[in-house]
């Protein structure tokens, strides 16, 4: 069996979070049975992973040439990594693979992201018209004219499912899986410093560190010999402005070694403000002991009922975030108590607990495609010609090119 990826970038494990779940998402295929191709119309740059025991194919945008190598392929299953691959993309396969198999991977949902960023820039709470935004529209119509559309966050299949009424039957819950459950012998006092971690060109991540940086000031008047080392890929000049060893605020760039810098940490502060999916600075964190102080925009993905059972503290309040951080930094009961629910957290993000039923999701969708695609009504709908904006707009950048 064929499976075909198409992805936004080429993944970047050591990077981003999105990276080390499409590796995570290559091998539970492979267990389902399938040999993978990996392609992309975007550049590979040098921390691109290897992708070792994978076809990679290089793509183009709004070219035939795409419809010429898929159906040299011939896959049986489809996966569009973010709903932008399946707009670009899903009409393609439509017409050169109709008996194939499609999956759309969210990593997370834009609209959300999108609609929190919004209210965010304005100093507001979100209200109920932000999620209707032009954003919303593209990735709900990608998400019915799939077969199965894979969700990263507990909270963000319910909002599908109870919210804008998804039938369950073309969503699966996957989210990013604990790679590392070894519970992590560095003990708090050979610990120290404070940690944040993220790249630097997703602006969550950059609005986090501005929130630290607000925050910082009153930590070290408490902790005036403890240090922020602040890690991400693609470090910006702006980020870079931040630096300042006086008050001991280190923008140290990209993390080469994510085991030795969690390790070598005490806290991790993820004062997130906005975002949606699950975070993986928060994963990685508890799978390498290291406790944190987050938001409840951190804690949401997590699935858990109270902030009681957090990996630390959950606040919203910056007077109270700056008292929980310096508590969780100096108090070693608390810390280890924390440290222990991480690892009670991770049980739930076993790849174990999802391999099997992912595999037997798949296989049965593939049995019964026909009767699946005729139940939903509102992706064959959508797939009318009037519908088809991004295949035309393709089309008339195809006819344009040709004139230059």
């Amino acid at each position: 069996m064929q499976a075909l990826i198409i992805g936004t970038v080429w993944p970047e494990p050591n990077s981003t979070a999105a990276g080390s779940r499409m590796l995570q998402f290559i091998k539970l295929l492979k267990k389902a049975g399938y040999s993978i191709a990996f392609a992309s119309a975007a550049q590979k740059s040098p921390y691109s992973d290897s992708l070792n025991g994978v076809n990679q194919l290089q793509i183009k945008l709004n070219c035939d040439s795409f419809n010429n190598q898929i159906k040299e392929l011939n896959p049986n299953l489809v996966v569009y990594d973010r709903f932008m691959t399946e707009e670009q993309y899903g009409w393609r396969i439509t017409e050169n693979c109709p008996n194939a198999l499609t999956i759309l991977d969210t990593e997370d949902l834009h609209f959300l992201r999108q609609a929190r960023q919004t209210a965010f820039k304005e100093n507001r709470n979100v209200i109920e018209s932000d999620y209707q935004n032009t954003i919303f529209q593209r990735e709900m119509a990608s998400i019915l004219k799939c077969d199965l559309t894979l969700i990263i966050s507990s909270f963000e299949y319910e909002l599908l499912r109870i919210t804008y009424k998804i039938d369950k039957s073309s969503l699966f819950y996957l989210p990013l899986l604990a790679e590392n459950t070894t519970e992590s012998k560095v003990d708090f006092n050979r610990r120290e410093h404070f940690i944040s971690i993220g790249n630097f060109l997703h602006e969550p991540n950059w609005q986090t560190v501005l929130q630290i940086k607000k925050y910082w000031k009153n930590i070290r008047k408490k902790l005036p010999k403890a240090e922020l080392h602040i890690y991400g890929s693609y470090v910006t000049e702006k980020a870079k402005a931040l630096h300042n060893p006086k008050e001991g605020f280190l923008v140290l760039g990209r993390a080469e070694d994510k085991k030795v810098v969690f390790e070598n940490a005490r806290v991790l502060l993820a004062p997130i403000p906005f975002g949606a999916g699950i975070k993986g600075k928060l994963l990685e964190a508890m799978q390498f002991g290291t406790p944190s102080v987050t938001t409840p925009i951190g804690f949401e993905g997590f699935g858990l009922n109270n902030h009681e059972d957090w990996n630390g503290y959950v606040t919203n309040n910056e007077s109270d975030f700056i008292e929980k951080a310096i508590k969780l930094y100096t108090n070693v009961n608390q810390w280890e108590r924390a440290q222990l629910k991480g690892f009670s957290i991770l049980e739930n993000f076993k790849e174990s607990k999802f391999e099997n039923e992912f595999c037997s999701k798949i296989e049965a969708l593939s049995t019964s495609l026909t009767s699946h695609r005729e139940n939903n009504y509102l992706g064959f709908i959508l797939k009318q010609q009037s519908m088809q904006s991004s295949k035309y707009i393709s089309k008339w950048i195809m006819e344009k090119n040709k004139l230059k």
